[in-house]
C-alpha cells in the first residue's frame, strides 16, 4: 500500500506542478507550443536534457550492460560533457544568430529544402523506430517487475508489458500532445531532480547494506570483490573498447549533444544565450555524475548475484531495486522510473511533432498554414507517431547484447549520415547541396551493408568513424564535380546573445575532470 501511495502521490504532483506553471500560457501560437514561447532558463533547460536523454533504456540498459561489461560503458556518459561543451561555446551560439526552431532548418540555409527535407525524414524514422519503441518497453521492465502488473491482473509476462507499454504511450502522449513543450520542460524539471534522489538511493542502500552502515566500507568490498568491473579502459574485443573515444564515439556525441532536435530544442526555447549555454554546461556538470546511477548498480548487482542473471541482463536493475530499497521508497522510485520514461516520450514526440509541422507541412503541403493549423497538425502527428511507437514497442525483446547496445546501433543507421552532413556545414565551405545528398546516401547505404547485412567484425562505432570520414569524402568529391550555385544567406533572431560570463571556465572545468576520471580509473 505504502508503494501504490508514493507512485500516485509524487506522479500527481508532477502533473499538477506542470499545470500549474502552464495555466496562463499562450499555447497557440507556434513559438508558444514547438518553443515554451522561448522564455526557458537554464535550470528548466537542464532539468529538461537531463531527463530527455536519460531514461529506462539507461537504468535498465546501462545497468545491465554494467552488470555484465563492468565500468568501461561510462564513456557513454563522461564523454558527453565534452560535447556539450562544443556544443554551448561553437554551435548554440550560431543556431541562436540564426533564430532556428529546428536543426533542419539550419540544413535548408546552408544547402537547401530538399536536404533538409530529407533529414526531417529520417529524423523522424529514427525516433519512431529506434529511440520510442526502446524506451516504452525499458520502462515497461522497470513496472512491470516492480508492480508485478502481470501477477495483480492475472496474464502472462509479455501481456503485462504490453498492458505496461500502452498505459505509458497514452499518458506521455497526454503531456506532449495538450502541453507542447513548455509542459515537457516543466514536467522534465520535477522529474529530474526526482531521478537524481531516487537515482541515488539505489546504490547509497545497496553499500550501506554491504559495507554494515558505512558506504565506503561497502564500495570498498565491491572494488575487492571484482575490481576488474571498475576498469573503464578494457580490450579491444570489449563492448565499448576505449579507443572508439578516438573514432565514431565523440562524433556520435556531438551530434547527439549538439545537433539532434530532440536535445537541442531546449536550448532553442531559451530566453538568451546565456541561459541556454546555462542549460547546455549544467548538463555537462549531471553527465559526469550521472554514471553513479546508471552504472555504478550494475557494478554492484553483480556483487550480489554473480553471473546469475548473464541471460537476462536488463532484468537486473529492477532486481536490485527490489532489494535494497525500502518498501515505502519503491512506490517513489517507480514514479521516478515513470517520470523518467514519460519525459523522454513526450520530448520525442515534441521534436517530432516539430520537425513535421514546421519542416515537412509548413513548407511542402501547406505553406500557408496558420500558427493555430500548425499546432493542430502538431498535435496529430504525435497522436499517430505515439500509435506506431506502442505497436513496435515490444518487439526489440531479446536483444543479444542488451538494449541500450542495440539502440545505439540502430541509432547508427541514421545519427553519422546526418552528423556527416552537419559537420560538414559548418567546417567545409564547399560542399553543396549536391555533395550533402550523396553523403546522406552513401552513409546510410554503407552503415545498413557493413553492420547488418555483411556483419564485419569491427567495431559498429569504429564503422561510424570509417562511415564519417567516408561520408565527407564523397560529399567534397561531388560538391567539386556540382558546386553550390547560390551564397547562403543567414537571418538574424532578436535573442539576447550576450555570452554567459562562466561559460568558459565551467568548461575547461568539465573538460579537465572528464581526463581525470580516465586517468584515475584506468590505471
Amino acid at each position: 500500500m505504502l508503494t501504490v501511495i508514493s507512485f500516485v502521490g509524487f506522479t500527481l504532483f508532477v502533473a499538477v506542478f506542470s499545470w500549474y506553471k502552464l495555466r496562463k500560457e499562450n499555447l497557440r501560437s507556434k513559438d508558444g507550443y514547438f518553443l515554451g514561447g522561448r522564455s526557458l532558463t537554464g535550470g528548466v533547460i537542464a532539468g529538461s536534457m537531463l531527463l530527455t536523454n536519460i531514461s529506462t533504456e539507461h537504468l535498465i540498459g546501462m545497468n545491465g550492460s554494467a552488470y555484465k561489461n563492468g565500468m568501461i560503458i561510462i564513456a557513454w556518459e563522461v564523454t558527453s560533457a565534452i560535447a556539450l561543451v562544443i556544443a554551448a561555446l561553437y554551435f548554440l551560439p550560431i543556431y541562436l544568430r540564426m533564430g532556428l526552431a529546428t536543426i533542419p532548418q539550419y540544413l535548408a540555409v546552408r544547402y537547401d529544402d530538399t536536404t533538409k527535407t530529407i533529414v526531417s525524414l529520417l529524423l523522424m524514422l529514427s525516433f519512431v523506430f529506434t529511440l520510442l519503441p526502446i524506451v516504452l518497453y525499458t520502462g515497461a521492465i522497470n513496472l512491470e517487475s516492480i508492480f508485478n502488473v502481470s501477477e495483480v491482473f492475472q496474464i502472462s509476462q509479455t501481456e503485462g508489458i504490453w498492458l505496461t507499454v500502452i498505459t505509458i504511450g497514452v499518458i506521455g502522449s497526454i503531456y506532449a500532445i495538450l502541453g507542447g513543450l513548455k509542459a515537457v520542460a516543466y514536467s522534465d524539471m520535477i522529474n529530474a531532480i526526482g531521478l537524481m534522489i531516487g537515482g541515488l538511493l539505489v546504490p547509497a542502500f545497496a553499500l550501506w547494506d554491504i559495507g554494515n552502515g558505512s558506504m565506503m566500507t561497502g564500495l570498498g568490498k565491491v572494488y575487492e570483490a571484482v575490481p576488474e568491473k571498475f576498469n573503464v579502459i578494457g580490450t579491444e574485443d570489449s563492448v565499448l573498447p576505449f579507443s572508439t573515444l578516438f573514432t565514431g564515439l565523440m562524433i556520435n556525441q556531438i551530434y547527439f549533444w549538439g545537433m539532434n532536435q530532440t536535445i537541442i530544442q531546449r536550448a532553442l526555447g531559451a530566453k538568451n544565450m546565456a541561459e541556454a549555454q546555462k542549460g547546455l554546461l549544467y548538463t555537462g556538470v549531471f553527465k559526469i555524475l550521472i554514471p553513479l546511477i546508471i552504472v555504478l548498480p550494475g557494478v554492484i548487482a553483480f556483487y550480489y548475484y554473480g553471473e546469475q542473471y548473464y541471460g537476462d541482463q536488463d532484468f537486473i536493475y529492477p532486481v536490485l531495486v527490489k532489494k535494497v530499497l525500502p518498501l515505502s521508497l519503491i512506490g517513489f522510485f517507480a514514479a521516478v522510473v515513470l517520470g523518467a520514461v514519460l519525459s523522454t516520450f513526450n520530448s520525442v514526440l515534441n521534436s517530432a511533432s516539430t520537425i513535421f509541422s514546421l519542416d515537412i507541412y509548413k513548407k511542402i503541403i501547406q505553406p500557408s498554414a496558420s500558427d493555430s493549423k500548425l499546432v493542430k497538425v502538431g498535435k496529430l502527428s504525435s497522436l499517430i507517431l505515439a500509435v506506431i511507437a506502442i505497436l513496435i514497442a515490444p518487439m526489440v525483446a531479446n536483444a543479444p547484447e542488451g538494449l541500450y547496445q542495440l539502440m545505439q546501433q540502430l541509432n547508427g543507421i541514421f545519427f553519422i549520415p546526418i552528423a556527416s552532413v552537419l559537420i560538414a556545414g559548418f567546417f567545409i565551405p564547399k560542399v553543396s547541396a549536391a555533395g550533402a545528398k550523396a553523403g546522406l546516401l552513401v552513409g546510410f547505404v554503407f552503415y545498413l551493408v557493413t553492420t547488418f547485412w555483411l556483419a564485419i567484425d569491427i567495431h559498429f562505432i569504429h564503422i561510424w568513424g570509417i562511415e564519417f570520414l567516408l561520408n565527407l569524402a564523397v560529399m567534397y568529391l561531388v560538391s567539386l564535380k556540382f558546386p553550390a550555385t547560390t551564397a547562403m544567406a543567414i537571418p538574424r533572431s532578436p535573442l539576447n546573445l550576450q555570452e554567459w560570463k562562466y561559460a568558459k571556465p565551467l568548461s575547461l572545468a568539465l573538460c579537465v575532470v572528464t581526463v581525470a576520471i580516465y586517468w584515475f580509473l584506468g590505471r
